[in-house]
């Protein structure tokens, strides 16, 4: 199910509307249904608060004023490394190759 702070994209009759961010999810008074508060990312931005069962928030299609919607949680792709550059350092302070990843930061501290 998609969370607080989830990037989700909203559908409106089976076509990409506009991104929205996930601010609150809280508990509606009827079982199974929540209060749904969006910040629509667009100009202007607003927030929105619409009452969605669980199932809705998964993905599933339902209406407002006949009109089908579908929220799509939104997953970042993976980061590839542009021709030429050398892919990102892991975690562990190494990079994909196994050399040591050097923080320029810490050097300039020095």
């Amino acid at each position: 199910m998609a969370a607080e702070n989830d990037i989700v994209l909203i559908h409106f009759e089976d076509k990409p509307l506009t991104f929205a961010r996930i601010e609150a999810i809280s508990p509606d008074h009827k079982p199974g249904w929540y209060h749904v508060k969006l910040l629509m990312l667009q100009v202007p931005l607003q927030t929105v608060t619409w009452i969605l069962r669980d199932a809705y928030i998964d993905g599933g299609e339902f209406t407002m004023n006949g009109k089908r919607m579908r929220l799509e949680r939104v997953q970042a792709p993976e980061e590839t490394p542009a021709p030429g550059q050398s892919p990102p350092p892991t975690p562990a302070g190494r990079d994909a190759a196994g050399g040591k990843v050097i923080s320029l930061a810490d050097l300039k501290k020095k």
